[in-house]
């Protein structure tokens, strides 16, 4: 039985090394080529908006500087002659006419195509745009293949499989030896099994650990998709950062498109600023031990008093009106995190409202109620307007500079809290969320 244990580990291990290698690789490669691709994307349009193109000599200076790039750029004529390229003779190239590419551009008014060499073991990009005259500009960058980069990581991969084949040897001669034990002992005295030290628990044990496998697997499936959503959301302000700054840099944008572009790159940097806050706000409550903080009875109608004041200027903005209703109301719980909750739920009410709109804070007998007639949330959507990076609708959200967090925010500090969610809302008509806090007197 040691055996079979050995020898089915050694193999998953061995396979699981070998598929997360190769599919690691793979989505590397994925990413990289859609970098390229967009990279060439950009030089060619930079490049079709400025006059250097009407002077061979200013384009050959261009293309020298993006030389570090390992960009070839190449300008072919409506009928295929090839009229200018950096790296070679025009007059010596044939016709591009049925390149790939150049066919797809006079078409569609821009393509793209990604060509193989099975004699350099080398990948070739390509990126063309139709210009105003009929002519086609193409931009082109040479990488290493797929299979490349899977050979150059084979021997990482093999040094990871043979540290696995040994820590695996001792770790599992190890666990099974002792695992095994009172089985075998079991096994060889069935006739006086009251004299063996055995595992009455087993049974509930193997399926314990079980449940825990299945939850692991679904946190891991969350935490993958929390990533992939913090990555797509960091990259889009970076990419509007970095594409506008390039611009400036390269002399490109006039005086009052620099300004234009400054304001742009300020807007996207607190976007990121914002969503990194947010992001790790989570993960401190994701880790949060609810012993670790001060309970004490406070005033839910004085802190929503406060928030409101907060929020004035952000609602007159957006051409919303504030109103706080309700009594004084002491409930048992955490200022900090009741304020937190209150004013993620009011600036959620103001950015999803619509002008003229109105949002109502009541607070009496430890409720808060933070009430809107904005745009609603349909009905099948209310049970998951708490998950992470949600958004009913998401083009909004970004003209409103949500995050997509805010709500999982609140959720997770009424967790904590021992407080109860709840919604109603409706379509264009209007959204309800509140909260019930623990009364003094239940906590006792």
């Amino acid at each position: 039985m040691k055996r079979y244990f050995n020898k089915r580990i050694m193999i998953i291990s061995t396979a699981a090394i070998l598929l997360t290698a190769f599919f690691c690789t793979y989505a590397y490669y994925r990413v990289f080529r859609e970098e390229v691709v967009e990279n060439l994307k950009v030089y060619c349009r930079l490049l079709s908006e400025s006059a250097l193109l009407e002077d061979e000599e200013a384009m050959s200076r261009y293309a020298d500087e993006m030389y570090d790039d390992n960009i070839r750029l190449t300008l072919v004529s409506k009928t295929g002659e090839v009229l200018f390229d950096d790296m070679a003779n025009a007059e010596d190239l044939s016709n591009h006419r049925n390149r790939e590419e150049i066919e797809e551009a006079m078409e569609k008014g821009e393509g793209s195509s990604v060509r193989r060499s099975e004699t350099i073991n080398r990948t070739n990009y390509y990126y063309a745009i139709r210009l105003e005259n009929g002519s086609v500009l193409r931009a082109a960058r040479e990488s290493r293949s797929l299979f490349a980069l899977f050979i150059n990581a084979l021997p990482v991969i093999f040094l990871s499989i043979l540290l696995i084949f040994l820590v695996c040897l001792l770790t599992v001669s190890l666990s099974t030896r002792k695992f095994l034990a009172p089985i075998e002992a079991l096994a060889s005295n069935m006739d006086t099994p009251e004299n063996v030290e055995i595992y009455e628990e087993l049974a509930p044990i193997i399926n314990h650990i079980k449940d825990q496998h299945r939850s692991i697997m679904e946190y891991a499936d969350l935490r993958q998709d929390f990533t992939a959503n913090v990555t797509h959301e960091l990259k889009t302000p970076l990419t509007v950062i970095s594409g506008y700054s390039e611009l400036i840099e390269k002399g490109l944008a006039g005086e009052e498109d620099t300004r234009k572009f400054a304001g742009e790159i300020y807007k996207s940097a607190n976007r990121q600023l914002t969503l990194i806050n947010d992001i790790l706000r989570l993960t401190e409550l994701d880790f949060a031990d609810p012993s670790e903080f001060v309970m004490e009875p406070v005033d839910l109608y004085a802190i929503s008093k406060t928030c409101v004041e907060m929020l004035e200027v952000k609602a007159e903005s957006h051409q919303v009106s504030l109103r706080l209703e309700g009594e004084p109301t002491e409930v048992m719980a955490n200022h900090d995190m009741i304020e937190e909750i209150v004013y993620n739920l009011c600036d959620n009410a103001i950015r999803y409202n619509k002008p003229g709109g109105h949002v109502i804070i009541t607070a009496e007998k430890g409720c808060l109620t933070v009430s809107d007639n904005g745009i609603g949330i349909p009905e099948e959507y209310h049970t998951r307007i708490f998950e992470r990076f949600f958004r009913v609708d998401k083009s909004r959200s970004k003209k409103t500079g949500g995050t997509g967090l805010g709500l999982a925010i609140v959720k997770h500090t009424a967790t904590l809290q021992g407080a109860e969610l709840f919604v109603d809302s409706k379509e264009n008509v209007g959204t309800t969320i509140g909260v019930r806090f623990p009364m003094i007197n239940d906590s006792v």
